[in-house]
């Protein structure tokens, strides 16, 4: 791969400010503060801030500390980016509490405790009219109003200070998986929310986009991203899809043009991820940036990615909005990482493409009552940030035997291809369900260079067929829980618990609190039946006694053939049953647990967007105990995204060996690295007090089978 050095001559300015000027409140940030999620309205993940440079970034030191004192074992995270607001840190403790902290000492100003808290959360939104301080946030399905200044819930938003997220969905979804783990975007008096819904066999909510009054929490409009009977693209699903589809849903984050009053919201994939028999076509608008005005909630542009998703190809992070100089003209260009390692470049105001696309016809499904689509998108420029083909020469050569066992399975697997679709014999993933780009993001700078950090990880989906399971509870069970816990029940040494032997853990009552209500990473399967709760409860307990054993409700109407029957505040509510579903979210690993394909496992990238070529690639992150057998730096898998400066210093914790490092942005040399007191798998934020440019990050771990933290440690030059 190529990469050139950076031309010279190009008069693009990106302005890294978060000021929303569409309505008569005006949220104006300054170049001291880091006032929206991931920087500001554009997800520049760009500061103005040049304090710290490459000259003196070597003397850091660690300026404060603060521990929320709520982590557990490795089953807890942060992944919040905190927002800084005229020296005040806002963020979330991985219990999901809401902090404000001192920018300058890190001392603790006040704590919220959040209502239901269920998932993560990656941020906070701010809003401000004079007095009127709010930070705005998710947890669990609820949106709640904070007033900024004492940490008290405002009352007059939504019902007592809150907002429920499972209402106004078009249809009834009590007990389904609802999460705002990503922040809403603040424009004017609005507050536009996406939401993390469920994505497995399981019914599925649907992801419509929402704008909230910020003031008082009402719904000011809503946009379809299934469409209903009479909107545009409802011709690409079956004629009912749209009253059991899930998923289309904007867990990311979102963008806004300001001046032009639009709003660009990535959508993921519909659910099931990876069978879509019950929803043939292409799926608009699933896999799609969609182009909004804001103001009304009426689409401009959009663009799909991926037609029919089987593979969990959700745009991962908010695009980037930026100036390019194409041919001598600068155009304003919104830039879209994906999954697949591809930077996909638009027009932002016609969602024309700025670099050639092609066509590439892709395989067809094998499994019963799937037709994939029959091509797909690619850019031709830039080249693919990793790696798109995982063939024998890719296995690893780290040692004889490593490569031998690896090479047994690699031949039991589908061989692969861009596109291979999902298979009982096992499709490999690659780059893995966690990219190429993640929900870390990619951040630009004025020049019109992206910096992407990437996973080069393969993974292994295997399909299993439902039918013919020998109880209600197994049934339950393939529906809900395989994908996370395992056909074997034995989860992973990645934070997913095994559920083997669970009564030594929890009793029958603390098993069902659970499973209705969530806790932590585990979302509510609330709309499961009396019958099917129970059912589920045996295959993972033990059955109760006969005597002990509630009636059947003889009420209840049988499901239809092929149908699945679940419970909501309406009735009964019937879903298609898929045929299949999949043994859970695997890595392709070797015996020894390192990735099955060569290095780098992952990198960091600058691409120029003006010319569509790589300016470098670095490995990001090394494993000491490869490193001390001479083994170069191998990258590792990574989470979490890079924030860049006006110094010329880009900040990234995220590599599994739980360093913070700084890196030259116009050459991709590392300057400095800090080990952390967890994983810092989240973005930072900078901003500066007192003439004093401070870097924080959140150091939460809890992923890649790293000990859990929870702590927030900020970095400055020595005074």
């Amino acid at each position: 791969m190529p990469y050139p050095a950076l031309t010279s001559g190009r008069t693009s300015f990106l302005v890294a400010a978060a000021s929303l000027f569409l309505s008569s409140v005006v949220v104006a940030a300054s170049d001291q503060n880091w006032s929206s999620y991931l920087g500001d309205a554009h997800s520049s993940q760009y500061s103005t801030l040049d304090q710290i440079t490459p000259a003196n970034v070597a003397e850091l030191e660690v300026a404060w500390t603060w521990e929320a004192g709520d982590a557990r074992g490795n089953s807890t995270q942060i992944q919040c980016n905190p927002l800084v607001i005229d020296g005040v840190i806002y963020a979330t403790t991985p219990s999901l509490d809401l902090v404000a902290l001192d920018g300058k000492t890190g001392a603790l100003r006040w704590r919220y405790a959040a209502h239901e808290p269920t998932g993560v959360n990656r941020g906070v939104a701010w809003w401000a009219d004079g007095d009127d301080q709010r930070i705005l946030f998710g947890a669990g399905k609820w949106l709640q109003a904070v007033d900024a200044r004492t940490g008290k819930l405002i009352e007059s938003f939504g019902e007592g200070g809150r907002v429920d997220l499972a209402a106004n969905m078009g249809r009834d979804v009590t007990g389904f998986a609802i999460q705002a783990n990503t922040p809403g975007i603040v424009v004017g008096d609005l507050i536009v929310m996406g939401m993390r819904l469920g994505e497995g066999p399981a019914p599925a909510a649907p992801g419509p986009i929402r704008a909230y009054d910020v003031r008082t929490g009402e719904l000011r409009w809503v946009f379809n991203t299934i469409p209903q009977p009479g909107e545009p693209g409802y011709e690409t699903w079956p004629e009912d899809a749209y009253t059991y589809v899930g998923g289309v849903n904007v867990w990311t984050g979102m963008s806004v043009d300001e001046e032009r009053g639009l709003l660009f919201a990535p959508t993921g994939s519909a659910a099931f991820d990876f069978w879509g028999g019950d929803r043939l076509g292409d799926n608009l608008y699933a896999n799609c940036l969609l182009a909004i005005k804001v103001e009304t909630g009426e689409l401009v542009w959009h663009y799909q990615f991926v037609r029919h998703d089987i593979w969990d190809r959700d745009l991962p992070a908010p695009p980037n909005l930026l100036t390019v100089t194409h041919d001598g003209q600068e155009i304003d260009a919104v830039a879209q990482i994906t999954k697949s390692g591809h930077v996909f470049v638009f027009n932002r105001e016609t969602g024309e493409p700025l670099f050639p696309m092609e066509e590439v016809i892709v395989p067809s499904s094998d499994l019963a009552g799937e037709v994939a689509a029959t091509t797909q998108p690619l850019p031709l420029k830039p080249a693919p940030f990793a790696r798109q083909f995982f063939t024998a020469a890719e296995v690893t050569n780290r040692t004889p035997e490593a490569r031998r066992a690896v090479l047994e399975r690699f031949a039991r697997l589908r061989a692969h291809t861009q596109f291979a679709p999902p298979s009982e014999q096992g499709t490999i993933i690659f780059p893995g369900f966690d990219g190429g780009g993640e929900w870390g993001g990619a951040a630009t700078d004025p020049r019109g260079v992206i910096y992407v950090n990437a996973n080069e990880m393969a993974w292994v989906l295997t399909m299993i067929e439902t039918g013919g399971s020998a109880t209600v509870g197994e049934q339950v069970y393939l529906q809900n829980c395989v994908g996370c816990h395992g056909a074997d029940r034995a989860g992973n040494n990645m934070g997913i618990p095994s559920l083997l032997e669970l009564n030594a853990r929890l009793d029958r009552e603390q098993a069902r609190e659970v499973i209705v209500h969530g806790r932590g990473m585990m979302p509510p399967w609330g709309f499961l039946s009396g019958d099917q709760l129970e059912g589920v409860l045996d295959f993972l307990h033990g059955p109760v006694p006969e005597p002990d054993r509630a009636a059947p409700d003889p009420d209840a109407e049988p499901p239809k053939e092929g149908w699945v029957t679940y419970v909501g505040d309406e009735g009964q509510v019937d879903h298609p049953a898929p045929p299949y579903t999949h043994t859970g979210y695997n890595r392709f690993l070797d015996p020894d647990g390192y990735p099955a394909v060569k290095p780098p496992w992952g990198t960091l990238n600058a691409i120029d967007l003006n010319s569509g070529e790589f300016l470098w690639t670095v490995p990001l992150g090394e494993l000491p105990e490869l490193s001390a057998l001479g083994i170069p730096p191998t990258g590792t898998e990574n989470y979490g995204g890079p924030v860049v400066t006006a110094g010329g210093v880009l900040f990234i914790g995220a590599s599994k060996d739980e360093h913070f490092r700084a890196f030259d942005t116009k050459t991709g040399r590392e300057l400095w690295r800090f080990k952390l007191p967890a994983g810092a798998y989240a973005t930072p934020s900078t901003y500066e007090v007192d003439g004093r440019q401070y870097v924080v990050v959140a150091c939460g771990g809890g992923k890649m089978g790293t000990k859990s933290g929870d702590t927030y440690v900020a970095f400055a030059l020595p005074e």
